[in-house]
């Protein structure tokens, strides 16, 4: 059996600004444009079914303004009267109306429980769109941006079953056949799950191909379905189709469509109510093993084998337990007896005082048990970590820890993320990486052709990490820095959408009303600036810039391009202007 690959992000040095100094606030106004709509923008609220906190990532805090990256600075959004409209920006002041560039053909209010409508840029000549029912369209769209040859048309429509959104879709061009594979995301109800909110998340796989330029009718031809607890922070699939990566809290696992869930279900529900196989303890001097017997048993069923370093035991035949212990032991004082229909077996240890944190190496079937003395005597030990009282007397030689040194931004998850690269022929996962306390940011497009990057925090800064499938040994490659950004976003709390410029020139957050705040990456200085404290010129200087929108209506969408900020509302499109230069 393969097993994947644990692997480690590289952070290129060169890239780290040891130095940074932070974002000085500057006043500069910020050009601002304002488009009244035609029509609102469809966003569809939550259900009172839709009660988890899966269900708001996934839907509660989606982007309703679409970025075209094939395109420089086309924006995308659909309107309560299913048009998809689209507003390109060649000059900022000479903005026309978002104009309709397709229409979809059901009546979206008709349904009750539908989500809300996605669309992305497959090609810089298809798209895929989902109109929130259930229902995948395929549209070609010819060159975009260009009135000649634009026309967008339908080339597949298909009922896929409950109600999806649209992560990603690639093109894929292999001799005369053309495919589209694009991921599917859905929140489904789980009825056996007792434990948990009632849910689980489910990523589907899909490609549509096209056999021939003579057959002009769109199928489906392969389907995988990936099942997990969370609701991805990303998930893409790899330019040549041949695998997918997904950053989530919890993992995920391909479904086969072949075995029956519902016995796979009974199947761990049984599992996890499974007695332990033994009940050990310890002291510090010797182990003691228990193991509850079949009726019936009597002394000449069991045989139990000591060695130094090795225990075996069998019952009635069959063997019971064997293995490597965790240390050496007294092999001739070393017993065994029957009371009360149990197995008992005493280990006398040779490394006397040495506690085990297992009984036998890599056997998880038994349960230790821990007697009240020694967790006194361990609570003991720990007592100089914790006090009635903050930091009574911090100038002792063991200072308690105190909780006022960190800050909550500082705080993250108990459980931490991690980034898995899934193949997609065998379906397993084949590289891991553990993000430890590295916080998910926010994804990019830099360049269409590529997989979108992702950001992470690391310590105060935020790091752009560009994926290539292609490199097998140095798969992800950290592309840019936004110095401190990690630290400063974290105070934000009040964040609904964060983005960046594909150039990385800024990085930009809104809130869910009216402020948006912009990071500007350090610059030359046009005049000389000194450092007061340690007397030294000061060469470049990054900028903080703050834009409030004249609006009390909720931000429902927010994309960067290289020199304009797209912020969308309800009834009303913004545009920033953050940068002049080409």
């Amino acid at each position: 059996m393969e097993v994947a690959a644990n692997c480690s992000l590289r952070v290129k040095r060169p890239l780290l600004d040891p130095r940074f100094e932070g974002y000085k606030l500057s006043l500069e106004p910020l050009p601002c444009y304002q488009l009244e709509l035609d029509a609102a923008v469809a966003e569809v609220k939550l259900r009172d079914d839709q009660y988890t906190l899966e269900h708001m990532h996934a839907f509660g805090m989606y982007n309703y303004l679409h970025s075209d990256s094939w395109y420089q600075d086309s924006v995308y959004y659909i309107d309560n009267l299913g048009r998809v409209m689209n507003l390109t920006v060649m000059l900022d002041t000479a903005l026309g109306k978002p104009r309709e560039v397709f229409r979809l053909p059901t009546d979206l209010t008709t349904y009750d429980n539908r989500l809300c409508a996605s669309i992305h840029f497959t090609s810089s000549t298809w798209v895929t769109l989902s109109d929130g029912t259930g229902r995948l369209y395929l549209i070609g769209t010819g060159e975009r941006g260009n009135s000649a040859s634009e026309k967008w048309e339908i080339m597949f429509n298909e009922e896929l079953g409950n109600p999806f959104i649209i992560i990603h879709s690639i093109s894929l061009m292999n001799a005369e056949e053309h495919s589209i594979t694009t991921l599917l995301l859905r929140i489904e109800k789980e009825e056996l799950d007792m434990k948990g909110s009632g849910f689980y998340v489910s990523l589907e796989w899909v490609t549509i191909s096209k056999k021939n330029k003579d057959n002009k009718k769109y199928e489906i031809i392969k389907r995988d379905t990936l099942r997990g607890k969370s609701v991805p922070h990303y998930a893409a699939i790899e330019p040549d189709g041949k695998g997918l990566m997904i950053v989530s809290y919890k993992s995920f696992t391909f479904v086969h469509v072949c075995q029956d869930l519902e016995e796979n279900k009974n199947e761990n529900l049984s599992e996890k109510i499974k007695e332990p196989l033994y009940y050990w303890q310890q002291t510090e001097d010797d182990l003691t093993v228990t193991i509850q017997l079949p009726e019936g048993s009597s002394k000449e069923d069991i045989q139990v084998q000591f060695l130094p370093d090795h225990i075996n035991i069998v019952l009635k035949g069959q063997r019971f337990l064997e293995g490597n212990l965790y240390s050496s032991i007294d092999q001739d004082s070393s017993t065994w007896m029957i009371k009360d229909n149990s197995l008992e077996i005493f280990l006398i240890k040779k490394n006397e005082g040495l506690t085990w944190p297992e009984l036998v190496v890599g056997d998880k079937q038994g349960e230790f048990i821990r007697d009240s003395a020694q967790c006194a005597a361990i609570a003991e030990r720990l007592m100089h970590l914790t006090s009635e009282e903050l930091n009574p007397n911090p100038d002792k030689e063991k200072p308690p820890c105190n909780a006022q040194e960190l800050e909550e931004c500082d705080i993250f998850f108990e459980e931490s993320s991690s980034l898995c690269r899934f193949d997609g022929i065998t379906l397993k996962t084949t590289h891991v990486v553990n993000l430890g306390s590295n916080q998910y940011l926010f994804s990019v497009i830099v360049d269409p052709k590529e997989m979108p990057c992702f950001c992470l925090r690391h310590d105060v800064d935020a790091l752009l990490w560009q994926p290539h499938s292609s490199k097998q040994d140095d798969m992800w490659e950290h592309i840019a820095t936004f110095n401190a950004l990690g630290y400063v976003q974290a105070s934000k709390r009040d964040k609904k959408f964060f983005a960046c410029a594909p150039n990385y020139s800024y990085a930009a957050l809104c809130e869910c009303l009216r402020r948006v705040f912009i990071y500007r990456q350090p610059t030359p200085m046009s005049t000389v600036l000194y450092n007061r404290k340690e007397g030294r010129q000061v060469g470049q200087v990054a900028k903080q810039q703050v834009a409030s929108l004249e609006t009390n209506d909720p931000i429902l969408g927010f994309q960067a391009t290289n020199e304009r900020l797209f912020v969308l509302t309800t009834k009303n499109l913004f545009l920033i202007k953050v940068n002049t230069e080409n």
